[in-house]
């Protein structure tokens, strides 16, 4: 049995460095990949698949080109594994199951750094606090004993590494021994549904309401307010479109801004999703 865990990760600053620099690469080669299938289509009508599109850019593109040579900088398996994914995007479009491929934006859209076994005997170990990754080394998990640690009982088997407002994200396919279904009792639990308790079960246990629409409201309120801030400094952009300095300071302040707008976003999704 296979199952999916995700869960936040805390990297050093080297580590960022690396994992930023792999989706940048990966998200470089998914828009090459489709600008070059684009260009061969419109030209000779066919499609060129993406394990051959892998041959030809390490076997001839990036040695006839050496100003390309950092897209060997980071994980082949990364890289590829970006590839496929275009394939399997412009094979959908083919079939009818989906709009034409998009090209990936830097900031905007969901770009990961993936990460495999390499080999079937090796084991990717996790402890209660970290995990290893290939090319990463030892990475701290933020929320401690989430992901399995037990090897014998669940082997990771791939993953992936994103990144969102400003925050790092492990995802891991877990292969698991299938358990064994519990013995059914011949008694239930009632249950009564409250105002001033959310619920209580016959055998006394009580669960409190937890209000989060009022925090909520705030924080659409915070969000309002940060993103008319982030309005009037593309505003501000356009004012000082003649001053150098002035617009490199600007566009700096609005990448700050859009982060804040990003993260409230974000807690906005959990609360909403929890409630």
């Amino acid at each position: 049995m296979l199952k999916s865990y995700k869960t936040e990760i805390n990297p050093t600053q080297e580590q960022k460095q690396t994992i930023n620099k792999a989706i940048g690469t990966c998200r470089y080669v998914y828009n090459f990949f489709l600008a070059h299938n684009k260009e061969i289509y419109e030209k000779e009508k066919k499609f060129v698949p993406g394990i051959d599109f892998s041959k030809w850019l390490n076997n001839e593109f990036i040695k006839e080109n050496s100003e390309y040579s950092w897209i060997r900088e980071v994980s082949s398996k990364s890289v590829k594994q970006s590839i496929m994914n275009a394939d399997k995007a412009f094979r959908n479009f083919f079939k009818h199951q989906s709009n034409f491929p998009k090209f990936k934006k830097k900031g905007k859209s969901d770009v990961k750094m993936y990460f495999v076994k390499t080999d079937s005997k090796v084991i990717i170990p996790c402890e209660r606090h970290r995990i290893k990754i290939p090319t990463l080394e030892w990475v701290r998990l933020k929320e401690k004993g989430y992901i399995p640690t037990n090897s014998k009982t669940h082997t990771i088997k791939s993953g992936t590494i994103s990144y969102k407002a400003g925050r790092y994200y492990v995802s891991v396919l877990v292969e698991e021994q299938e358990k064994s279904q519990p013995e059914l009792n011949d008694f239930g639990i009632g249950i009564d549904l409250g105002i001033k308790d959310f619920a209580i079960t016959s055998n006394g246990i009580s669960y409190k309401n937890i209000n989060k629409t009022s925090t909520v409201k705030k924080l659409e309120k915070q969000l309002k307010r940060e993103q008319r801030c982030l309005s009037r400094k593309y505003e501000g952009l356009k004012k000082r479109s003649n001053n150098i300095k002035k617009e490199k300071a600007t566009r700096q302040n609005i990448q700050k801004q859009q982060l804040k707008v990003q993260k409230l976003h974000q807690r906005i999704e959990i609360f909403v999703l929890t409630i």
